[in-house]
């Protein structure tokens, strides 16, 4: 999920509080449709309030562990609160985050949808933060949502016609509040922002003192829920690229049809990931020299 590197970025980039919609090129925006397909149109629960995942970060590659992240989330949401989920989203962040590992954005995007499409009835990919040409902090990318959602389809229906607003929740690791809960790496603006206005669920990780970390968030402590992992998952995007560089067995860490992808595009295999679909066997030198690649 989402870094140190890119939560210091994040804290150093302003948001912008036009309409809920962030400041980025329009050229960018021109062929960009919000997928809704998987969206819910419709509540089941009036009762409940409707909630939407968002989950931030490289996908680089995409795991089973970020899939099963949202199905425990939604499990939370079931079982120990007022929520009711309708919808899930990957976000996978921009080439202009320029992290080591990090295949082009087309690569992300394509991984990210082959596996919600292949693993999931209800997740989808939101390509809107990965398109950008800048850098889009994550304050900057749930009012993105917050806008989609709730200014532009107004919300959700419910059986009896009514229609309501959509909490926007962002879902990460916790190692996101590690880094929240750490002096100078993220500002009070963007944390008031992020976790006062939206909040998050973190799914714990092994070796993370989520409790430590909480007693630095007391502000916003009541809109941060803490999802324990009962059946303990540490495979991360760093580990899977590892394993493929040393060429070795990623199957059933990663969903096999993303594996094929990565196979049939040569990602991963060195410290440089492929820049473009349509780029592969170029010089790699070249790519970089002229900005259309990050570093792996």
């Amino acid at each position: 999920m989402e870094t140190p590197e890119k939560q210091l970025a994040a804290s150093r980039t302003e948001t912008s509080t036009d309409g809920g919609m962030p400041n980025a090129p329009a050229g960018d925006l021109i062929n960009y449709t919000f997928p809704k397909a998987r969206l819910r149109q419709c509540m089941s629960d009036a009762s409940r309030t409707p909630l939407l995942l968002v989950a931030c970060g490289s996908f680089s590659p995409i795991t089973y562990l970020h899939l099963r992240m949202f199905e425990m989330a939604a499990d939370y949401a079931k079982y120990n609160s007022e929520f009711e989920v309708i919808g899930g989203y990957l976000s996978p962040v921009s080439d202009a985050y320029r992290k080591a590992g990090l295949a082009n954005a087309e690569h992300r995007i394509a991984m990210a949808r082959i596996a919600t499409e292949q693993a999931s009835k209800w997740l989808d990919v939101d390509p809107w933060e990965a398109i950008q040409k800048e850098y889009q902090p994550t304050a900057v990318v749930l009012d993105h949502f917050e806008h989609e959602i709730n200014e532009v389809q107004r919300g959700i229906a419910t059986r009896d016609g009514e229609r309501k607003a959509v909490r926007i929740v962002l879902l990460a690791g916790a190692d996101l509040i590690q880094t929240m809960s750490t002096p100078g790496v993220w500002s009070q603006k963007d944390l008031d922002h992020i976790l006062g206005k939206y909040g998050v669920f973190i799914v714990e990780r092994t070796g993370t003192d989520i409790d430590d970390a909480l007693a630095t968030l007391t502000p916003w402590r009541h809109n941060i829920w803490v999802i324990q992992q009962l059946i303990q998952n540490d495979v991360s995007s760093t580990k899977i690229r590892l394993f493929l560089k040393r060429e070795m067995s990623v199957r059933y860490l990663v969903p096999a049809p993303v594996i094929n992808y990565i196979e049939e595009h040569g990602l991963y295999e060195d410290d440089g990931a492929s820049s473009s679909i349509h780029e592969k066997g170029k010089d790699v030198q070249a790519k970089r020299t002229t900005g259309t690649s990050t570093s792996s």
